[in-house]
């Protein structure tokens, strides 16, 4: 029973710690100083950058860690796994728990077959209290409205880069919605 429990104990241990894995920058980043792209840069990341990825997170910025030992954050969508990448922390493909499916995971000695590191990614929507607290920026309203330009610009740009018109005709009309019946009109027929 003791050594069951050392045994579960050395194969969980991992996980106690927090996991790092190598990944690769997908484009061309600023590396923050805290999460946001308002945070100070702590230096420019070309693409195709190594670099660590720490165990925290913080909404979709991620903490990462520079060959030079720099740490910083980067958004998650600018990075991806670096090929034959393997987090640390273990001695299977994902850390404790690799190490626990690959005990198990055995037939006569011989490996089931090869495992393949995924990521995904989630993001979560605007909530009514998210809503309730928004505030217009109307810099960025003002930096729109800057923008635009009238009807013979547009023509003139579209020339410009050899664009094509085609019409396009409207999507018909939604039905309407039927009006409910009244209480005390007319009843339907029946």
């Amino acid at each position: 029973m003791k050594l069951l429990g050392l045994l579960v104990l050395a194969v969980l241990a991992p996980l106690a710690h927090a996991q790092t894995e190598s990944v690769m920058v997908k484009r061309a980043v600023e590396l923050r100083e805290a999460p946001g792209d308002g945070s100070r840069s702590l230096g420019p990341l070309s693409a195709q950058t190594p670099l660590t990825r720490m165990g925290e997170r913080q909404g979709p910025w991620v903490l990462v860690r520079t060959a030079q030992g720099t740490a910083g954050w980067v958004h998650m969508f600018d990075i991806g796994a670096s090929g034959g990448a393997k987090p640390s922390g273990g001695s299977g493909s994902s850390g404790g728990l690799g190490a626990l499916t690959s005990l198990f995971g055995r037939s006569g000695g011989q490996a089931q077959g090869n495992t393949l590191a995924t990521s995904t990614v989630g993001i979560r929507g605007l909530g009514a209290e998210d809503i309730a607290k928004a505030q217009p920026n109307l810099v960025a309203v003002g930096q729109v409205e800057g923008m635009r330009v009238d009807a013979d610009h547009a023509r003139e740009f579209a020339a410009g880069a050899a664009l094509n018109a085609y019409a396009v005709p409207p999507l018909p009309a939604p039905p309407r919605p039927k009006p409910a019946a009244q209480p005390g009109g007319p009843q339907e027929a029946q």
